[in-house]
């Protein structure tokens, strides 16, 4: 059985009466449902910066964003996972593998720095967070596709992101903007990007994850011969 009852069985029966979502609608949930969680998220980094890196340090700046990205993503992901008890099941399975991503990322990025520690830590973090969700799902087959879908979603998303809030930080007098105000919206905006490239490759993941379950759900539903 997989773990928190997310084997393909379990899925599919408490999925009999409830509603399937299709890949489209699921990246969308993804990219949506992330993005608000990625922007707040990135909010303490943004808004208090500063504060947190006299106080706790970079590491403990990096711990607070990840306790925020956990705790708001169940509320507004959780029917990626099909079925009922979806919320309980998605907190359980997404805080493990969240966790081991933001480690890894933070390793990566702490021991190289720049776009080198950023990749490193990237691949090394959506590589844990993959073997995760596959493990918990059964779906071992799809593994490197599942890592493929986050590594490269997650990576368009952080370096475009990133991209942008160094052309928005740089621009004089964007919106009218101090400039405590222009790298406040930069860093937002960094949120902004990383959540819809992350959101988009939960959605891809966790939607191939759950292909034996809907594979076990079309039988079910099949007219008898």
């Amino acid at each position: 059985m997989g773990w928190f009852q997310l084997d393909p069985q379990s899925l599919a029966h408490r999925a009999r009466n409830t509603r399937i979502l299709s890949l489209s609608q699921s990246i969308w949930l993804g990219v949506i449902g992330f993005t608000v969680v990625s922007v707040a998220g990135f909010a303490p980094w943004a808004l208090a910066g500063r504060w947190f890196y006299r106080n706790i340090g970079e590491a403990g700046l990096y711990a607070v964003c990840a306790v925020v990205f956990i705790g708001l993503n169940g509320l507004l992901l959780h029917k990626l996972i099909i079925g009922s008890g979806s919320l309980s099941r998605f907190y359980k399975l997404f805080t493990l593998a969240f966790v081991a991503y933001a480690a890894a990322w933070i390793v990566g990025w702490m021991s190289l720095k720049g776009h080198p520690g950023s990749i490193v830590g990237l691949l090394a973090g959506t590589a844990a967070m993959g073997i995760i969700m596959a493990e918990a799902f059964e779906a071992r087959s799809q593994l490197l596709v599942i890592i493929a879908a986050l590594f490269i979603l997650n990576t368009a998303g952080y370096f475009i992101g990133g991209w942008v809030e160094a052309w928005v930080a740089a621009s004089d007098g964007l919106f009218g903007l101090a400039r405590s105000g222009r790298i406040m919206l930069a860093k937002l905006l960094w949120g902004v990007f990383y959540g819809i490239g992350f959101g988009a490759g939960l959605g891809i993941a966790f939607y191939l994850c759950q292909g034996k379950a809907r594979d076990l759900l079309a039988q079910d539903r099949a007219p008898a011969l």
